[in-house]
């Protein structure tokens, strides 16, 4: 008889939050998501659901009005991005982050900044480098010099030097081209592997989904629906929310095959009827930098 596989451990939780900016309408309702060892957990949806906004919550860059965060069993809730990257948590920020007039190695090594041991330090270069070919390639070149999908790489290398337990990406493949953003989710397959967990929200719906283990379609600032990544995928509700916007009006008659063209490259700005999120990358800082608080602006 085979073994049943011990079930995975509990990484990142999120527990009925409720969040939004200044006094503006909430943008989160109600939300809970779980994330587990070596797990990629996808985020999808249209403009407005609130995608980017749990990313906030979970690494304290916003902070919720109600509800808990909790990272490895730990409650988190209103903890620092500074204190929360110290307890394994990374956060590699929508857009490009690298530090253009640096070359690749000072960008990877700000990542593990506060780790003291050489030896640690030595052995955690290797091993990025490793999951990261184009990263040992590019060593000594200027970071700005780079394609977006190389320069994403690096992003993802900085920000597994300090050895996280869970890895928030924000649309990592917004302004790529096709054959470079399927390289950018090989990469994301591969941290997997390594037993990281990943929390992603992307754009792409249809190509993230078929790499995740679990999908939520959100709407509205709530989880609409949940399961296997896979089969969100053929379920017709997906659809509906991306061409008609919200799981209570009719689909609008959209192009064939258009899943994931509701949620574009850029945001709305903020006030616009319908939209609760705001521009895209205003707060933040380099993963495995310094994180720095986020404005009110909402995203």
């Amino acid at each position: 008889m085979s073994e049943t596989p011990a079930p995975k451990e509990t990484v990142l939780e999120l527990r009925d939050v409720e969040a939004g900016y200044g006094r503006a309408a909430l943008v989160l309702r109600g939300l809970s998501v779980t994330v587990r060892t070596g797990e990629v957990v996808c985020l999808v949806g249209p403009n407005g659901a609130g995608k980017s906004t749990v990313l906030k919550v979970a690494s304290g860059l916003l902070a919720p009005r109600s509800g808990s965060v909790l990272l490895g069993g730990r409650d988190v809730t209103g903890a620092s991005p500074q204190d929360l990257l110290g307890l394994g948590m990374a956060h590699v920020l929508q857009g490009h982050s690298v530090f253009r007039e640096m070359t690749v190695e000072e960008n990877v090594r700000l990542g593990g900044y506060t780790v003291r041991d050489k030896d640690r330090l030595k052995r955690r270069v290797e091993e990025v480098k490793e999951i990261f070919p184009v990263v040992g390639e590019r060593w000594t070149s200027i970071a700005g010099l780079l394609s977006g999908g190389q320069q994403k790489q690096v992003e993802f290398a900085r920000a597994l030097m300090l050895e996280p337990k869970v890895i928030l990406l924000d649309e990592p493949s917004m302004g790529l081209d096709p054959k470079t953003t399927s390289t950018v989710f090989e990469q994301i397959d591969l941290m997997r592997r390594t037993g990281v967990a990943v929390l992603l929200v992307e754009q792409n719906a249809r190509r993230a989904l078929e790499m995740a283990d679990i999908g939520c379609v959100l709407d509205l600032g709530r989880v609409h629906i949940s399961g296997p990544a896979g089969e969100l995928v053929e379920d017709p509700r997906l659809g509906a929310l991306y061409l008609g916007g919200s799981a209570a009006r009719k689909p609008a008659t959209g192009p064939s095959g258009t899943l994931g063209d509701g949620e574009g490259t850029s945001k709305g700005p903020t006030g616009t009827p319908g939209s609760t999120e705001g521009p895209p990358g205003t707060p933040g800082g380099p993963a495995g930098g310094t994180p720095v608080k986020a404005d009110t602006t909402p995203a």
